[in-house]
């Protein structure tokens, strides 16, 4: 169990060195959770009341355009479950999120989060900076959707994100990538 908080110390003192104070008390804020494949842990018009830290696993967040399920985001081991809109302003969530794998993960709840925030400078420092973060990947992604061709944002997947293509569906890769499946599967029949 202590393990999983080394990996949110090492995660936040990557960023800003964290107290032994912060060190002590964050184990009191945080929930560990095992969830089954196919758990959805956010479903759209549900505040998000939550973040999460993923130990093992793979989520994924969706939402649905014009009937379609659609992929905006893949999220695995070391990285943060949110939906930040729903979290931050705590308004309905416009996306769903469900985990791909068995997963274990540890979250905190936005009121303790705020609080910790209040208490501890440093730690409010850690946040804002992992939310710059999650800013700086969602311009890269509306940029490549923009600019990239379909070919061009399966090859930058496919480099740095490899093992991806055998944990998530390749529909939701599809949707991910800005494409339909046929396309992706000719795609990779041309890498082969």
């Amino acid at each position: 169990m202590f393990e999983i908080y080394e990996k949110i110390y090492s995660l936040l003192s990557s960023i800003y060195p964290l107290s032994d104070e912060i060190r002590e008390i964050i184990p009191a804020f945080f929930l560990q959770h095992q969830f089954p494949k196919r758990t959805l842990l956010l479903e759209e018009g549900q505040i998000c009341d939550r973040v999460y830290f993923i130990d093992t696993g793979l989520a994924r967040a969706f939402y649905n355009l014009d009937g379609q399920d659609t992929t905006a985001w893949f999220m695995e081991e070391g990285d943060i479950i949110i939906s930040v809109q729903s979290f931050f302003l705590q308004k309905p969530s416009s996306e769903s999120i469900e985990l791909l794998e068995d997963s274990t993960l540890v979250s905190i709840r936005y009121t303790d989060l705020q609080h910790l925030y209040h208490q501890f400078p440093a730690f409010n420092f850690n946040g804002r900076v992992l939310t710059e973060r999650y800013y700086v990947k969602g311009e890269e992604r509306a940029t490549s959707l923009r600019r990239l061709t379909a070919q061009e944002r399966y090859l930058n997947l496919l480099e740095t994100n490899p093992k991806l293509f055998n944990r998530a569906p390749l529909k939701h890769i599809a949707s991910f990538l800005g494409m339909a499946p046929e396309t992706l599967s000719r795609l990779r029949a041309k890498e082969r």
